[in-house]
């Protein structure tokens, strides 16, 4: 699997999240650097995880979307009286 990719304003938006929350809830100041680092291992850590996730959510979807079309197709068989 590719590593996923972030948009440039995106990964800078979630790297300065990262930094808010170490100062907010640890009383730490990180770097840029030190941030997007961070974020590179969690999206190493957990995109694989998240990604596996959605995938198994569609084919859930895609699995009750099917049944229920087929449903639908047997409604429409013209029955023998």
């Amino acid at each position: 699997m590719k590593p996923i990719k972030l948009k440039r304003e995106q990964r800078e938006l979630i790297a300065e999240n990262i930094r808010a929350y170490f100062e907010a809830e640890r009383g730490e100041e990180i770097g840029t650097l030190a941030a997007d680092h961070l974020l590179e291992f969690f999206l190493g850590e957990l995109g694989p995880h998240i990604y596996n996730e959605a995938l198994a959510d569609c084919r859930t979807l895609a699995r009750e979307r099917m049944q229920s079309l087929e449903e639908d197709i047997y409604a429409l068989e013209w029955r023998k009286r």
